[in-house]
């Protein structure tokens, strides 16, 4: 989509009716902003004053305007102002309503019983037992969650000054002013079942579970003896979850959440941070990277965005003016295009018991590049958990949740390959299995003309159950073990994973290219990419694949901001759903008004594996700029017949047609990741063999009963 701005606008017949919108919308805006004693009849003859842009700068002012009309110091009824704190109104027994200035009592009065057992939820992990490891980072991070929202109205700007917009949400005097959906408890937003950020997710399943059990010792390394370093290092290799030290920069393992020494490398850019690290005094530019939180609830941008007409940009919620700003980030026009990732990194901070540190510099850069037409090495970051979690608790219903974080930092002219991994560890232990909930972030910053790679692979929980679509009939009929009772017995279906990956491209030229394949088979898993391009020329790739089955939950959420000018970002997103399982995708393009020249695209594929999976597939774009290329797109299908029957004719059977159709489908994102993870095809502990093996885990059985006529081809 081409969008380029008109030097001028053709009236017609419609012109009678665009001065009469313009004179309405005058008159409102003046009952919102203008003293009530200098209410007045205004109204503009500019198009444009119709449809919020304001007059040309060619039309007469409209104070003018209405001097030659002689309208000046017309009343337009005698309370012109209904939000008038001073008006008078008047109940259904003619006896005057009471103003309300304390809104405190009301603030919990919209609350549902599942809004209050999702905070409770919230609070139990909030204040679970443990001490805090980052130092300041914490100690902020949990004022912001436990100071409540204040309730005040939005300030009173008259009309003509720079920050007027007719866009404002008044009250009446007499109703109370209430906190945004999920505020009500906490600083930050908290999970709501009909929230925007949450629609679709199973909050309720999510806050059904206790995930308030800590690993023990976490905040500590975990020592282990050569022979568990000898079972570690076999488990991960099966896993495609490790490479040896000359094969990577440098690799960061943890277990069940904390650091392990024996099965890392490190260097002085590769790093755990502990709390010594943090008591000892970390750089004030690391700490305020690290104390950034996503979604906008930090408001200062990352870099500054150059703007030609109104200097150096600096606050995010006045990006693109007035009229089409995202506003405050804790108002409910702000929080409904929100992720809902801010708690729970806030809770990561308050939680996490050390941050896996990778810093990539110029000399780095010039030190690989000696070496002509070798990639760089990865930084290899892995967090692996066993069945038990780590946690000592005995009560059988309490899980245990862990809190890996990651800041990452390319510096000018650097180049950098990161790759992280989520694995199970010794699953085969006679350790009881513990319900996890893995609260993960990560935090990305690019600077100029850097170029950073990232991988991120979530491969923990296990295979989910195959062939849970078939019915109890068909189950009997073939006497097996019915699918959906084993899938329900499955241990990994009470673990969740949360994960937020929060990337700024800091720097010009900076370019970003992210690959994220969701995997795993735990019952509920979120993950959440945010990219904003803050520099002229930055570009960003982001890739996604999302396999789900069974009975699981998945949800991918991506939102990439473009802010300066000249910015280029791609994204594709592939999802399949087999089972009787739920996914979600929502694909969130934004184009400021700065951003002129913006080059997007952004394409959405889907395959369903079953009659009994769904999907919500939502790509978007909100474009504030007049002159951008941009297009978006989705397609939803089955596998086609006719390339099944393509393939069966030339000596496939139907299974694996069908399996191979379903890995070409996988293989345009799995190609992105690092050669060195991504194994070659006859590599049996590569990404390549570890994905078909899932999706044989996947493919349908038996004949498709085609209803309707024949599916397209994805």
């Amino acid at each position: 989509m081409k969008c380029s701005k008109r030097p001028t606008i053709q009236l017609g017949l419609a012109a009678a009716t665009a001065v009469s919108l313009a004179a309405s919308l005058t008159k409102s805006c003046d009952a919102f902003t203008s003293p009530l004693a200098n209410h007045v009849n205004k109204r503009s003859v500019s198009s444009l004053g119709a449809i919020g842009l304001g007059p040309d700068d060619q039309s007469p002012t409209l104070e003018k305007e209405a001097a030659e009309d002689g309208m000046v110091g017309e009343k337009t009824f005698k309370y012109a102002n209904p939000y008038d704190p001073e008006r008078v109104i008047k109940g259904e027994d003619g006896e005057p309503l009471a103003h309300i200035t304390d809104h405190d009592p009301y603030r919990l009065s919209r609350m549902s019983n599942s809004d209050r057992a999702a905070d409770a939820w919230f609070g139990a992990l909030l204040e679970s037992e443990g001490d805090s490891f980052l130092g300041p980072i914490s100690e902020e991070h949990k004022q912001r969650l436990l100071q409540r929202v204040e309730l005040v109205d939005e300030p009173v700007i008259a009309y003509g000054e720079e920050e007027w917009t007719p866009y404002v949400v008044r009250r009446l005097p007499t109703s109370p002013l209430y906190p945004a959906y999920g505020l009500e408890t906490y600083g930050l937003p908290v999970p709501r079942r009909g929230a925007e950020a949450w629609r679709q997710f199973d909050v309720n399943g999510l806050i059904a579970m206790d995930y308030s059990g800590r690993p023990e010792g976490v905040g500590t390394d975990k020592e282990l003896s050569e022979k568990e370093v000898e079972d570690a290092v076999a488990s991960l290799k099966s896993k495609g979850a490790w490479l040896d030290d000359d094969s990577c920069d440098g690799r960061l393992v943890y277990i069940n959440g904390r650091f392990c020494p024996s099965l890392s490398k490190t260097t002085d850019e590769v790093k755990n941070l502990n709390s010594a690290d943090f008591e000892s005094g970390l750089s004030t530019e690391t700490l305020e990277l690290l104390a950034r939180l996503p979604d906008g609830h930090t408001d200062k941008l990352a870099a500054e965005v150059p703007d030609s007409d109104k200097g150096p940009l600096n606050s995010l919620e006045k990006l693109s003016g007035p009229d089409h700003c995202v506003g405050k980030a804790t108002s409910q026009f702000a929080i409904n295009n929100q992720q809902g990732t801010a708690a729970f990194a806030a809770l990561n901070s308050v939680k996490a018991g050390s941050v896996a540190y990778v810093h990539a510099s110029m000399k780095d850069a010039s030190a690989d590049s000696e070496e002509e037409g070798d990639a760089p090495k990865p930084v290899l970051i892995v967090n692996a958990q066993t069945p038990s979690g780590g946690s000592a608790s005995t009560e059988e219903d309490k899980g245990v949740a862990f809190h890996p974080r990651v800041l990452a930092v390319a510096d000018d002219g650097s180049v950098l390959s990161l790759v992280q991994m989520c694995v199970d560890l010794n699953e085969d232990s006679e350790e009881a299995p513990c319900a996890t909930f893995v609260n993960g972030y990560t935090q990305v910053y690019v600077g100029a003309k850097a170029n950073m790679t990232h991988a991120f692979l979530e491969e923990s929980g296990g295979q989910v159950t195959s062939r849970v679509e078939i019915s109890d009939e068909e189950a009997a009929e073939e006497s097996i073990a019915n699918p959906r009772e084993e899938e329900a017995k499955r241990p990994a279906l009470r673990d969740t994973h949360f994960q937020a990956i929060d990337v700024h491209i800091t720097g010009d030229e900076g370019s970003y290219a992210g690959s994220v394949m969701e995997l795993g088979g735990c019952g509920r898993s979120r993950i959440a990419i945010s990219t904003s391009l803050l520099r002229p020329g930055a570009s960003a790739a982001v890739n996604g694949f999302s396999l789900s089955g069974g009975a699981q939950r998945s949800d991918m959420r991506t939102n990439i901001q473009h802010m300066a000018q000249g910015t280029i970002s791609r994204q594709e997103q592939r999802n399949m759903v087999g089972g009787r399982s739920t996914a979600s995708f929502r694909g969130r393009i934004r184009v400021e008004q700065s951003a002129q020249q913006t080059d997007s695209e952004q394409l959405s594929r889907t395959i369903l594996l079953s009659d009994h999976a769904r999907i919500w597939a939502t790509p978007s774009l909100e474009i504030i700029a007049d002159d951008v290329t941009c297009t978006h797109g989705a397609t939803i299908s089955d596998l086609s017949e006719e390339e099944l029957f393509y393939l069966r004719s030339r000596g496939l059977d139907r299974t694996t047609a069908r399996n191979l159709l379903m890995y070409a489908f996988v293989e345009e994102i799995g190609s992105s990741v690092d050669e060195r993870i991504a194994g070659a095809f006859e590599d049996e502990n590569g990404l390549r063999s570890r994905v078909t093996r899932r999706l044989e885990n996947l493919v349908p059985q038996g004949e498709k009963t085609l209803v309707g006529g024949e599916f397209q081809s994805a």
